[in-house]
């Protein structure tokens, strides 16, 4: 059947006027809302399974608060922080064009709803990881025997803590698809047919806290990171986590403020982007079940999220702790795929033309079947998951070639393992560019003659990737949870021997599982952006029907010849190249500031490395809190004001290339940036396992080098670039009937077009500039590890 219509609707001539949520579709997507607070309920039941596990020594709990409470101070200060910019946006909404009055509010009210639910799925995620590390360090802990006690079952104590850690991220997952689909299903209850338009706002608010807390999360756990392991591991000769080295909290603090709190906000803006777009585009190609039909996929990867969740149960026979986790992916796809196609085939009708609310003649004549092209595209979109996560899986797993060859290489010295990891990064790149492709142009096919159609279908894509987000969310929540639990075992000393082992396995497997989930979440990111440049193209052409005839086709075109275009696609790409080396120098000079405080303090407590004195942990999570936050607002700004600068300046022909440069570049620039971070990662792991010299050597010493260098790149700029690419294109869609206006409209005017990029011109220059005469204060400072012009209040430190 067609849906769920009213009986009388489908018989109404005015039927096809426009696409409405009809009584049947309402009551579908209420029990669709029912479903996102199941996952919700879900999430509790798993906290309670993961709170109820031991928490180790009183040496264990002890590290574990402070951890917590540096993580809870940080987040804290910057969600202070970063709502002072929410607020400015709030207002900036209801100045934009909208049809009405009701529809501008809601959308700024739902900016608000989306930017909330961002930061409680990134704080959900960080919260219980902060409290789950001790207790996957304590359940590995018994498989070390006591003296005069039998040997453990070693797989057996792997698998209890293996299971402490995935279903923590379980939690996350569930908070992530439950939020995400809940804020969604109640703006399209509320707002029926005008929902997509507020949507707009609610996917800008989730993408902008995801950004935000991607940066300034990557910033703090890298220059941490940088900073412990250049003096701790490189300069001084002791071990990674070592409770001697003052910038170990704070290190162990980032693993969670960044990737946990970090990776969750992204994902979820991801899950709430690309429903924008699907809903935006359905309701054009679908009609009235294109209110629906896209909220029925994600609402079953929410179900089959949970079955995929309970399988990752290790077994005896695995080969590592990869095989459970791809077990649990595997079949929460496969599954989702078969009951995608039951949906398709029992709400759609057989063609084009039986759809009730489409108006588009090009779209009413498609000569294909809808349920069909659903499958597929749904299809597509879960296929492409599964060969992002094998490929990504290849170039950064430790027991792989790759990563085999850049550990090698350490044999020769720190350049030709820093030139392995790049050459490895730049070609996986490629292939991840080409699935991608191949998934978005045989998506696009299936729209035949109706670029509406394709649009929609790439969309569809995005939405089947979509029902593997929740078992995504938790693979990578998993890797800082094993992390931290290593970190504690190592600095309380009470995890030795066996023991030990599991925890080095957990963190090798965790390095796998987020270098994989950068790359799944760097595809949904280019769907979702290419499914919003089809609804910025639908933004272009409701704005020039509504101004009228003094808007051209030359001026309104996309086509890069023209010179206004080919500039906006340049500055497009050299956006993503801009924002990637800002974040990267900003974990440079902090990192630099934090290698000056441990520094001295191994050179005025020469204590410390006897154990006779405590290092003063608190002033490196005070240097990396106060680094993080000042960094914030110049990627903000950059992502803000780059499209309105181009859009008012060049026009919206040019601000739609802009968008076509900043995918494509973005794409490879991420995924080259994450692969060769998690390569250098795991040959280091490789190394200190014994390969190639082991501990202590030359080659230790060139592969921690190179996984220095590679911080920056997997946890900092390559996953910030994800909630870039989709606020530009929301910023874009938002902007683009003022820019129709002022462009082509009786209202048109040269002068506010100059005047307002002018402005935003002078915002990025000024952020740009202020960012760059940051500098590191030197070794001798009275003030060691301060960087000049940070503000003077301190953050509460453990």
């Amino acid at each position: 059947m067609a849906g769920l219509p009213d009986p009388q609707r489908s018989h109404d001539p005015v039927a096809l006027a426009a696409a409405v949520l009809t009584e049947g579709n309402r009551i579908v997507v209420a029990v669709i809302a029912l479903v996102a607070l199941l996952a919700l309920v879900v999430a509790r039941l798993l906290v309670r399974q993961v709170l109820a596990a031991g928490e180790g020594t009183a040496s264990m709990k002890r590290i574990a608060a402070a951890i917590q409470e540096g993580a809870n101070a940080y987040l804290a200060r910057q969600l202070r922080t970063v709502a002072v910019f929410a607020v400015a946006v709030f207002f900036l909404l209801m100045v934009l064009p909208a049809d009405d009055w009701p529809q501008r509010a809601g959308r700024s009210l739902f900016f608000l709803v989306g930017a909330l639910f961002s930061a409680v799925t990134g704080y959900v995620g960080m919260r219980l990881a902060v409290r789950s590390n001790v207790r996957v360090a304590a359940a590995a802990r018994e498989a070390t025997p006591a003296p005069g006690e039998p040997e453990r079952d070693r797989a057996a104590v792997s698998h209890r803590a293996m299971r402490i850690a995935f279903r923590t991220g379980g939690v996350v997952g569930m908070f992530t698809v439950g939020l995400g689909l809940l804020g969604v299903c109640c703006v399209v209850l509320v707002y029926a047919a005008d929902a997509p338009k507020v949507l707009e706002g609610f996917g800008l608010g989730a993408a902008l806290i995801a950004m935000f807390m991607r940066v300034g999360g990557g910033i703090f756990t890298k220059a941490a990171d940088v900073g412990a392991d250049l003096v701790g591991k490189v300069e001084q000769g002791i071990p990674e986590d070592d409770p001697r080295n003052a910038a170990t909290i704070a290190d162990n603090v980032g693993d969670n403020v960044g990737d946990c709190a970090g990776m969750a906000a992204d994902l979820f803006e991801s899950y709430a982007v690309t429903l924008v777009a699907a809903l935006i585009l359905g309701t054009a190609v679908f009609g009235d079940i294109g209110l629906v039909f896209p909220l029925i996929v994600p609402a079953i990867g929410v179900l089959t999220a949970m079955a995929g969740i309970f399988a990752v149960a290790p077994r005896r026979a695995d080969r590592s702790g990869m095989s459970a986790i791809n077990r649990g992916f595997f079949l929460s796809a496969a599954v989702s795929l078969v009951l995608v196609a039951v949906a398709a085939y029992v709400l759609l009708p057989s063609s084009f033309a039986e759809l009730v609310g489409v108006t588009d003649p090009a779209v009413r004549a498609h000569d294909g079947d809808p349920r069909v092209l659903a499958l597929v595209a749904v299809a597509l979109g879960i296929v492409l998951a599964a060969l992002i996560q094998q490929l990504t899986g290849y170039f950064t797993e430790p027991g792989r070639r790759p990563v085999k060859d850049v550990g090698k290489s350490s044999l020769t010295g720190p350049a030709t393992v820093v030139l392995a990891g790049i050459s490895l990064g730049l070609e996986s790149a490629v292939y991840a560019a080409l699935l991608i492709g191949l998934a978005v142009y045989g998506a696009f096919l299936l729209g035949g003659a109706s670029i509406m159609v394709a649009l929609f279908a790439v969309a569809l894509a995005g939405t089947g990737l979509l029902t593997t987000v929740g078992v995504i969310v938790a693979m990578d929540t998993f890797g800082p949870v094993s992390d931290n639990a290593q970190g504690i075992a190592e600095m309380s000393g009470d995890v030795r021997g066996a023991g030990a082992q599991v925890l080095t396995d957990l963190d090798a497997v965790g390095n796998t599982t987020k270098a994989i989930t950068k790359g799944i979440a760097i595809a949904t990111a280019v769907l979702a952006a290419a499914a919003l440049f089809g609804s910025y193209r639908e933004a272009i052409a409701t704005a020039v029907a509504d101004v009228g005839a003094r808007a051209t086709e030359t001026t309104l075109s996309m086509d890069i010849s023209q010179p206004n275009n080919l500039v906006g696609l340049v500055l497009g790409a050299a956006v993503v190249f801009l924002f990637s080396g800002l974040a990267i120098n900003a974990v440079s000079r902090s990192a630099g500031s934090v290698v000056y405080e441990v520094r001295r303090q191994f050179r005025e407590h020469p204590g410390i490395m006897d154990s006779s004195e405590k290092p003063e942990y608190g002033r490196v999570v005070d240097i990396c809190t106060r680094d993080a936050l000042r960094e914030l607002a110049t990627p903000g700004l950059l992502a803000v004001m780059a499209p309105i600068a181009v859009g008012f300046a060049l026009g919206v022909g040019a601000l739609g290339a802009y968008l076509a440069g900043a995918i494509g570049t973005g794409l490879l620039m991420a995924v080259f940036l994450a692969n060769s971070g998690g390569a250098w990662d795991n040959a280091k792991k490789l190394v200190e396992d014994g390969q190639y010299g082991g501990k202590g050597g030359e080659a230790h010493a060139a592969t921690v080098i190179g996984d220095t260098v590679g911080d920056p790149f997997k946890d900092t700029a390559g996953p910030a670039i994800n909630p870039l690419l989709k606020v530009m294109n929301l910023v874009a869609l938002l902007i683009a009937p003022a820019v129709v206006r002022f462009g082509h409209g009786e209202d048109a005017s040269v002068g506010v077009r100059a005047a307002v990029a002018a402005v935003a011109i002078a915002v990025i220059v000024g952020a740009v500039y202020a960012s760059k005469r940051r500098t590191v204060a030197g070794d001798g400072d009275d003030t060691p590890g301060r960087v000049t012009g940070s503000p003077d209040e301190a953050a509460p430190v453990p």
